[in-house]
């Protein structure tokens, strides 16, 4: 099966590194143009840009500042054109014990549910905005493990975050599928990367792997080709599901 992505235009959020970063290259090498993402990491996003074969391009955007995430997607559509894809990939996962005075673990839990759930949200709402003018896109968002299996009292926000996206991406799915909107849910298990590093160094590598099925962690590599694919239109029928890539580390 060959996958073409040619004439696509697909948005990668958080594409400067980690999992976006792969899904970038594997949507640009099927086909796609791709505008790259990134929050501050300028240098890697440039870096990944001088990669990429197909044209390309990179646009920043603090997704912890709500009202400079509004109107984001609609000044790229003025810029590129319309948008045929969108990846919400972008997220973080600050640690907040339990021990943490409430006020504390509450700026935690605001910011981590401002940039993983809200700038989804409204990046959802603007691509579909769009979206059904042309008749055409897709939406795919990268959740986690946590939303279904749940984590750790220290990442409480991070899961509850990550659950949020299903039922948007769930809604999305059954309420615009007839104008052309298809949405789909991606969610990995523990992965290697950069994010990844500080909880190996807390917990140690033998401890993640001793929670999944096979000898080896996931990397970006192994969750890109899944979005591509959903990318494609050769999977529209899948249309709200949520695909696990965990290595059978949590099987629903």
């Amino acid at each position: 099966m060959n996958i073409s992505l040619k004439n696509q235009r697909i948005l990668v959020t958080g594409a400067s590194r980690g999992i976006g970063k792969a899904i970038a290259r594997q949507l640009s090498e099927s086909g796609a143009e791709v505008i790259i993402h990134y929050n501050s990491n300028r240098f890697e996003a440039e870096k990944l840009l001088g990669q990429l074969k197909n044209p390309a391009f990179i646009e920043p955007c603090d997704l912890s500042q709500s009202r400079e995430v509004v109107g984001f997607i609609p000044k790229l559509t003025e810029k590129y054109g319309p948008l045929t894809g969108l990846v919400n990939n972008a997220g973080i996962s600050p640690a907040a014990p339990d021990s943490l005075p409430t006020s504390e673990w509450l700026d935690i839990w605001e910011k981590t549910m401002t940039v993983n759930a809200t700038a989804v949200g409204i990046l959802c709402k603007e691509f579909v905005d769009q979206a059904k003018i042309q008749n055409e896109g897709r939406i795919v968002t990268i959740s986690s493990r946590a939303a279904f299996r749940g984590d750790t009292t220290d990442y409480l926000a991070y899961s509850a975050s990550k659950g949020a996206l299903v039922s948007l991406t769930r809604s999305i799915a059954r309420h615009y599928g007839k104008q052309g909107i298809k949405a789909f849910l991606v969610a990995p298990g523990f992965t290697r990367t950069d994010m990844a590093t500080k909880i190996l160094a807390e917990y140690g590598e033998e401890f993640a792997l001793n929670d999944i099925a096979l000898n080896e962690l996931t990397t970006p590599e192994d969750i890109a080709p899944m979005v591509t694919l959903l990318c494609s239109g050769l999977a529209d029928h899948a249309t709200g599901t949520s695909i696990d890539i965990n290595a059978g580390s949590y099987v629903r």
